[in-house]
Parts: structure tokens; sequence; C-alpha cells
């Protein structure tokens, strides 16, 4: 709670500035919670896009977080007119929105010229550069990812290049950073494959690294406890203090928020019909698609696993990402037996379900995933042991990390021309996962491990450790705004 003392100062103002990305947006809004629960009428201002803003459904707050726009047009930029967000594009024309995305600086900047208070900025590491805005009494990072898979990630990008890896039978210690992390050739996504150091995908993330060396804090959306080594990776990579004060996890809408309450309301009737730990969930998230050929094997191995599954189907990658669906996307006669009279299956054609309530779901008993950190934090939260298809960016660390801590096993990896599953591969690891062996046995307990470790770090009434990790970065600010 906030002393007297600081009760009789000017209130601190923490201005939070997500990327533009779906699942960055969200952490931040609830971290924004987190920070008002600790210090109640906290000023809060979450700085974004007019686009950005008006798709947000606020929690209730008392004050609200402010909202502050910055103009932005795509289309100056060379990009589509309605690429508003990561989730909008293909993976070719990521590099041009994270340029573009840099266009934000003035704007910012004026914006924090007109404030008086006290401030703290807490910007997305891609969005680091905010750390030379000269107004700030204090900076921090916060990493809606894990500690470990963003290590690895920007330590990737340090030590270019990486084309030469071209035995895909092989694994290489790749960082002097990390000596002991050895990677597969396959765990690097393809730009990173192909990145030169003198190419714009190397000169961004250069960029990044370079300021998120300025700032003063790292907040990490992890739990102390589960990631020792990788905070440890981390202040060795920015050379900042971190501060783990996850699981930091969207709140759920509420009630009649969808887009597509009626869709919503037919899932969750659908596993309600089924057995407790019965029904695999299968979403690779907002933005990521695995390839045509992958798409029909995945669909075969699905059926011959004789598991009932509900499936988030989003267009191949070889499809515009905006394409509704198509029925030739999968093998002939597919849908109509999986979802049929025998009702093996659930196919979600929209491209979006209510995850977090599909994984807290009796019915729920793993999720085959892409292993991005919200899915994984919202799967393990739940108890639900995974199978992991990482398809890029640190989502291939994720996986590893997982792995290791023996709660997911990786069904497949990357979606190259070079990756390759089969449909006996896929049915092998989901009978493996979900049927009543050792092995599966093992990950649920497991995984239900991991589960009371994160409902710790928040635990009421005595502070778990992320809530006092986070208590110990608002004091931080504090001293430094000449509060106490």
């Amino acid at each position: 709670m906030a002393t007297e003392a600081n009760t009789e100062s000017s209130p601190l103002h923490v201005v939070l500035f997500p990327f533009l990305a779906r699942g960055h947006v969200p952490a931040f809004l609830r971290l924004a919670t987190l920070l008002r629960a600790l210090r109640p009428g906290l000023d809060v201002t979450l700085v974004s896009t007019p686009h950005i803003l008006a798709s947000l459904t606020l929690p209730p707050s008392s004050p609200p977080v402010r909202l502050h726009a910055l103009p932005f047009s795509p289309a100056d930029h060379g990009l589509p007119a309605g690429a508003h967000s990561l989730a909008d594009l293909q993976v070719h024309q990521f590099i041009p929105f994270f340029r573009a995305s840099e266009s934000l600086r003035p704007a910012f900047e004026d914006f924090i010229s007109t404030v008086h208070t006290p401030t703290c900025i807490i910007a997305d590491a891609f969005f680091a550069w905010t750390a030379d805005v000269a107004r700030a009494a204090s900076h921090a990072v916060f990493l809606p990812g894990g500690a470990f898979g963003n290590a690895v990630f920007f330590s990737v990008w340090e030590h270019l290049p990486h084309h030469a890896l071209t035995d895909a039978a092989d694994e290489f210690p790749l960082l002097p950073d990390f000596p002991d992390v050895v990677l597969h050739r396959t765990q690097i996504p393809r730009y990173m494959l192909a990145a030169t150091g003198a190419d714009p995908w190397s000169a961004f993330f250069r960029r990044v690294v370079a300021s998120c060396r300025a700032t003063d804090a790292v907040l990490v959306n992890t739990v102390g406890e589960l990631e020792p080594a990788g905070l440890d990776m981390l202040r060795r990579c920015f050379g900042a203090r971190t501060w783990p004060v996850g699981p930091v996890l969207a709140e759920p809408p509420s009630s009649g928020s969808s887009e597509s309450p009626d869709d919503d309301a037919a899932i969750i009737r659908w596993l309600d019909a089924r057995p407790a730990r019965s029904v695999l969930y299968v979403c690779f998230g907002s933005q990521n698609s695995v390839t045509a050929a992958q798409t029909a094997e995945l669909a075969l191995g699905l059926e011959a696993s004789g598991v009932a599954f509900l499936w988030v189907v989003r267009p191949p990658l070889e499809r515009d990402a905006k394409e509704g669906f198509d029925p030739a996307w999968l093998p002939a006669g597919f849908e109509g037996r999986v979802e049929g009279t025998a009702g093996l299956g659930l196919l979600v054609r929209g491209g979006w379900a209510p995850q977090a309530r599909v994984l807290a779901h009796r019915s729920t008993g793993a999720f085959l995933t892409h292993c991005g950190w919200n899915s994984v934090l919202e799967s393990l939260s739940c108890g639900v042991p995974m199978l992991g298809w990482p398809l890029g960016a640190e989502q291939f660390f994720n996986a590893k990390l997982v792995a290791e801590w023996g709660v997911c096993v990786e069904v497949a990896r990357g979606n190259m021309e070079s990756s390759k599953v089969t449909r006996e591969a896929v049915a092998e690891a989901v009978g493996m996962v979900m049927g009543e062996t050792g092995k599966g046995g093992e990950m649920r307990r497991k995984a239900a491990s991991v589960s009371r470790a994160m409902a710790a770090a928040w635990e009421e009434p005595t502070r778990g450790s992320s809530a006092e990790s986070l208590e110990g970065f608002l004091r931080s600010v504090e001293t430094a705004a000449g509060r106490w």
C-alpha cells in the first residue's frame, strides 16, 4: 500500500506503450490492473494508435485507464490500409510494419512533453527507444513473453549470421552469451537463418537490443520460481534488473462481450457434452498458420488418433490470412467424417475461440499449440499439458523450455518447406499425451504443479513472489521520482 508520504506528493503517472500486436495489448491492460491493485488510484495512460484503442474493451476501474492515441497510417509506409497490427499481415510484411512502428516516436515525444507529474514509461521491447525520451523519471521494458525465450531470441539476433547451418541433423551451441544453450537449425526461424547482419530484419532487432540496454528495469511475464536461469540470462543480455511479475494474463471478457457470442456458446455446449479431460484443443494463435500440406497431415492425424478435438482452423500459410474458410483446406470428406454422427471433432471456422474458457473447461485434456507465451501461460494456469508445434519468433525456445519442464511434447516444428510432419506422428503424440499412459499422467501431474506455482505468485491474502516483485519495482520507481 502507498505510504502517507506517498499520498501527500504528486501522484505517479505510469505510461504504458504496448506494441501493435494482439497478444501484447491485453497483457499491458492486465499489467495496469495489477499496478492499480498495489497502488489504488494510480494514474495510468495507455498509448497506442486510434485503431488499436478503438478495439479495446477496458476493464472497469476507478479512476479509469486513460487512453492517448498516436496517429498512424499504414498506407503511408507502403502497407495495406487495414494493416493496423501484426495479425493483419503475413510474415514477409512484418519487417516493413516493425519499421513503420518507429514513426510513432515524434508523436510519443510530444505527448510525454505535456506530462508534468513524475512519470514512469513502461514500454514494449519493440518500443524500447522510449528510454531516450527525456521527461521520463524512469523507464522499464515489459516483456509479455517469458525470460528464457526472450533471452535466447535476442541473443540469436546479436550473433549473426546463421545461414551456414545447413545440416538439419546436427545441433549447435550458437550463442557465446549462453554456451549451454544448444539449438537445432530447425529452431531458428526462416528470416533469422537468412539474416546477414546487414539486412532490415537484423538492423531493426539490433536497434531493439541496444535500446533495451538503455532501460532501468525489465518486467517479465514469468514466475521467479519457474525461470530463475532465464531471468539471469535476461539480466546478462540487457544489463538491467529483471522483475518477474507473471503470470500476466488478459482478463476474461465479460459475458456477451465476444464478437461471436452464439459461436462461443455453441463451443462450450459441445465441450459440456464430453467427458472430463477427453478433448484436445488445437489452435495456432491469432497470426500463425501451417502449410497446406501440414494442414492435411494434421487433420488426418487427429482423425486417426480417435481422440475428440476442438480445432480452430486458420487459412494455410500459402493463403491470405483474412480469407474466409474454404473446405478445400482439409482432406476430402474430413469435415463430414469428424463432425458427422460420430461427433469426433468440432471445427471452429472463424479463426477464433474463447481460449481461456476452453482451457479452463473440465473436458479439455491437452492443448496442441504454437507455444506463443500467452498460450503457454493460459494452458499451464489451468494445469493443461501441451503438444508443441512452434512456428516462429521465440516460440521454438518457449517449446524447448516447457519440454524441459516435462509439460510439453513437440509434435512438429516450423512451417518451412523442410518442416516435416506426418499423420502417424501426430496420432502417436496425441495418444501419448491424452491417453492413460505413464507419460501422459506424469505430464498432467507436472502441469498441475506449475499451475499451483503460478497461482501462488499472486496469492492473497499473503503476497506471492510476483506481487512482491511488482511492489519492489514500484518502490524503485517512486524512489527514482524523488518521492521518498
